[in-house]
């Protein structure tokens, strides 16, 4: 496949996923810290998007073991890490406290900017700022 049809599929799954998230409501973070709130006034709509995405994974993973290969790219990117070390503990963790004080993750927080939703553009700068400073650091210390 061209990388002409490769941008085309990728810009058409990436309105796709946004707009998923704009119509389950979850590129409002309060929808979010409701969830998280499970002392409180508890929203459980994040777990049907929750449910409902891993019915569509489940799907894609028993293709892939049906197709072998892709439809529209020469082969399948699988991680080859399956082991669970310090980084990985260290990024879910930050990802986590990121998630519940912002009440967004990333693909949310990139779906609100085209509101926008000054708080998310906040966000987005944070994340980005996070990730340069990871980049830095790993590179010193790995």
């Amino acid at each position: 496949m061209n990388s002409v049809m490769r941008s085309v599929v990728a810009l058409i799954s990436g309105c796709l996923f946004g707009t998923g998230l704009a119509v389950s409501g979850m590129v409002e973070s309060q929808n979010v810290i409701g969830f998280l709130n499970v002392a409180g006034d508890w929203n459980g709509s994040l777990m049907i998007v929750m449910v409902m995405a891993l019915g569509v994974t489940s799907v894609g993973f028993a293709m892939s073991t049906i197709l072998h290969t892709p439809l529209l790219a020469e082969s399948f990117l699988c991680p080859r890490k399956n082991t669970i070390d310090k980084r990985l503990i260290v990024g879910a963790i930050v990802f986590g406290i990121g998630w519940g004080v912002g009440g967004w993750c990333p693909g949310p927080a990139i779906s609100s900017l085209s509101y926008g939703d000054s708080d998310a553009v906040l966000f987005v700068c944070a994340m980005l700022l996070g990730m340069w400073i990871v980049d830095r650091v790993e590179g010193r210390i790995g």
